[in-house]
């Protein structure tokens, strides 16, 4: 199990913060995933061994938002 944090643009409110949590929670291998709306960071536990960051990078795309990787 692995656990990152992504910084996340783009969102706006409370809908968009779900939304990013929705789009990381049906990506294969995740666990669980929190998005902080103020600080705009996501953080991902995940399998590493079945999820990858450019996976969860594309599902936050997906959702309409960009997603790197903070720090």
């Amino acid at each position: 199990m692995a656990k990152l944090m992504l910084k996340v643009t783009g969102m706006t409110c409370g809908h968009c913060q779900k939304r990013v949590e929705t789009a990381l929670a049906q990506v294969p291998g995740v666990f669980g995933a929190v998005v902080d709306l103020q600080a705009a960071i996501a953080e991902v536990d995940f399998d590493d061994d079945t999820a990858t960051i450019e996976e969860l990078a594309a599902a936050v795309a997906q959702a309409g938002y960009a997603a790197t990787l903070d720090g």
